[in-house]
């Protein structure tokens, strides 16, 4: 077996000073690969990712917000290996191989949960989590009816609570996982991504893995999507993707709605249009989801960002409403979020008509 390269960091992304870890984690090979990589990390043993005196729950947390992200990582174990059914973007949601991100949208739902830090933790024991999605693929068998996701294949969402794109700066895991859907005959993996990492382009996937380029209008992404990278290197990425083996979507989310919405994203629209060939074209898929907010949220970012809530926190024009997972969300108001898809989807097949739109909500 060829011998891998180690991923190249990028030290504005990441500049790794604190790692906190499980015990375990020096047994098991990934974890040793990732603290080689990190020699002059300082080590501090933890007894859960999720519990971390300190870091989680620190309310003071919430004015480093960057820092962390940039100069934190925990590691540790998956422990549940439950895959959900979505029937949105997969058809299945996979047990992730990390949590959080050092990126900084400001909003991700995935602090919600962690409380005033969110840093990349990731998983060590890869091996686990590729065994279990290759179970529950053979016991699907062939997908005999085509839906929205996908015509052919069962599509499992690999990285509903991070970006893979980041991930894969610090460890194979997503590289493995890649590998791992190359040989299944009966599923393909996909990932949302805001960020253009160009050494996934030697992974060699095989159309059996989904990358959706996340895209809002420039001016809008300056404010809202932190730490990511630019739209303009999202869009040039495009058929590079397609080139390489990746099957590539669109993933517009959040849409925000403000004074002008619509002229921005008409230019975002030709912005694509004149910037991918008849390959990327004839594959080219979107997913449209409108703006989900969160109280909780909204008062972590009042501490580090809160030019951003100008634009997400409009309560004149939202309302309340549970999520799928139970929690307490807002949205745009149900008449206007209608009115709002419809222009939308209107708009986006017009000046992109080979683009189909697989849900919009």
């Amino acid at each position: 077996m060829p011998t891998r390269s180690a991923p190249v960091v990028s030290t504005a992304m990441l500049d790794v000073g604190t790692i906190y870890l499980e015990a375990s984690v020096p047994d098991i090979p990934r974890g040793r690969e990732i603290l080689d990589r990190f020699p002059k990390a300082e080590r501090v043993v933890v007894p859960s990712h999720w519990n971390i005196p300190g870091l989680h729950g620190n309310e003071g947390n919430a004015e480093d917000w960057l820092r962390i992200k940039k100069s934190t990582l925990v590691l540790g174990l998956r422990k549940g290996m439950e895959m959900r059914p979505n029937g949105r973007s997969a058809d299945f949601i996979a047990p992730g191989f990390s949590n959080g991100c050092a990126m900084a949208c400001a909003y991700c739902y995935v602090p919600r949960r962690k409380g005033y830090a969110n840093p990349i933790s990731t998983f060590v024991n890869i091996d686990a989590i590729c065994q279990a999605i290759e179970r529950h693929a053979a016991r699907q068998g062939n997908k005999g009816t085509p839906n929205q996701v996908d015509p052919w294949q069962w599509v499992y969402d690999i990285g509903e609570n991070g970006d893979c794109s980041v991930d894969a700066l610090i460890s194979d895991n997503l590289r493995d996982l890649v590998a791992l859907f190359r040989r299944l005959p009966n599923a393909k993996a996909s990932f949302a991504t805001k960020f253009v990492n160009r050494a996934l382009l030697d992974y060699d996937p095989c159309g059996k893995t989904r990358i959706r380029f996340s895209m809002m209008p420039p001016i809008v992404a300056k404010l809202l999507d932190i730490r990511t990278s630019s739209i303009a290197d999202r869009i040039a990425a495009i058929d590079d993707f397609v080139a390489a083996g990746y099957e590539v979507h669109l993933n517009f989310s959040p849409v925000v709605y403000y004074e002008g919405w619509l002229d921005d994203y008409a230019e975002l629209f030709s912005n694509i249009d004149d910037a991918i060939g008849p390959r990327a074209r004839r594959q080219l898929r979107a997913e449209v989801i409108f703006l989900t907010h969160h109280d909780g949220l909204h008062e972590v970012n009042l501490r580090w960002h809160p030019k951003a809530e100008d634009l997400l926190w409009v309560p004149e024009l939202q309302e309340e409403k549970t999520s799928e997972t139970g929690g307490r969300n807002v949205r745009y108001r149900r008449g206007l979020k209608t009115e709002l898809v419809d222009q939308f989807v209107t708009l986006l097949r017009k000046k992109l008509p080979y683009c189909g739109v697989r849900y919009a909500f």
